[in-house]
């Protein structure tokens, strides 16, 4: 299998220090990564600068494989620096076209601060729309955040709570679950995926008292899922779905809106939740968390969330085959 496509990230932030300490981790056993990022400041093991991703396999158990990108400027930690964002747009791009092209089988992306690359022409919300951008996937694509004990997809993402509520639709809904239940198919392995729809109202509306969103909007979106054939249950009433026992009945849960997904997920295990995009013709996987400036050049980050980003890539791009 080719070897994997890691970002760089904000070089202002811990994804180099993440990278380093992933490599450490994994370079007896694997998966395989390649490092798209500036040599320069990946620092305290054996970098070995590379042409072509095929050349990583052999080098990856002694040395961390670099596939150079320069920067415009020495990074600081804890102070984005605009002069680099072009550095991290590359980065992206190019772990993206590595996939398309099959030289990488899937790629991991260092978190980002997407403020500091507004400066260099970055238009997009997210990771997640740029990469559909660079992929042909735009408007297929949905987040899925993913840990042993759960797996979460909001309907709404990066919208403030109140434009979440009015950009809900059935049709949204309906979308979301569809790629949702294709993916754990197809990448999870999962034969016939069950798929819990939560309620966007406390106790899922109470029967309309605390509100209607579930008989005129969730309603018949599980109606259309299950005439499709897709196991769909639901509402729920969003305080109980995530106990432990609520959890065996769904292999994931479709929810309304960024928190009422996320706040479970990192309450669960912050450290090993992975944010998957699905949707795009290639895999992409990233550590659930951000660039962490506080603690950056520290020595003190956990590279928990990000191996298991790398670990769980392999796995889906082992699916594809």
């Amino acid at each position: 299998m080719a070897p994997l496509a890691l970002t760089m990230g904000d070089p202002a932030g811990i994804g180099g220090e993440l990278t380093v300490r992933a490599w450490q981790t994994l370079h007896s056993n694997g998966p395989c990564f390649l490092a798209l990022d500036d040599p320069q400041r990946l620092t305290g093991i054996p970098i070995a600068e590379i042409g072509a991703p095929a050349e990583a396999a052999a080098i990856f158990p002694n040395a961390l494989p670099v596939l150079p990108v320069k920067l415009g400027e020495s990074p600081h930690p804890g102070r984005p620096n605009k002069a680099n964002a072009g550095a991290v747009i590359a980065s992206i791009e190019r772990a993206a076209a590595l996939c398309l092209s099959g030289e990488a089988s899937g790629m991991v992306t260092n978190p980002i601060n997407k403020a500091a690359l507004y400066d260099a022409g970055f238009a997009y919300p997210g990771h997640t729309e740029f990469l559909a951008a660079l992929t042909g996937a735009h408007g297929k694509q949905i987040m899925m955040l993913a840990s042993p004990d759960l797996r979460v997809v909001p309907v709404t993402v990066h919208a403030s709570l109140r434009n979440s509520i009015s950009m809900l639709t059935t049709e949204a809904i309906v979308a979301a679950a569809r790629t949702t239940a294709a993916a754990l198919h197809r990448d999870f392995g999962i034969v016939h995926p069950r798929l819990g729809i939560a309620g966007l109202n406390p106790h899922a509306g109470e029967q309309g008292a605390l509100g209607d969103e579930e008989t005129t909007i969730i309603a018949p979106a599980l109606a259309m899922l299950r005439a499709e054939g897709i196991d769909v249950s639901g509402p729920w009433p969003p305080d109980t779905m995530f106990t432990r026992t609520a959890r065996a009945r769904y292999d994931a849960a479709i929810c309304m809106y960024h928190d009422q997904a996320l706040i479970p997920l990192k309450t669960l295990d912050m450290d090993h939740g992975v944010n998957v995009t699905l949707g795009l013709p290639i895999v992409r996987t990233s550590p659930d968390h951000g660039t962490a400036y506080d603690i950056a050049g520290k020595g003190i980050a956990d590279p928990s969330s990000l191996i298991a980003a790398i670990q769980l890539a392999a796995e889906l791009a082992y699916a594809r085959g």
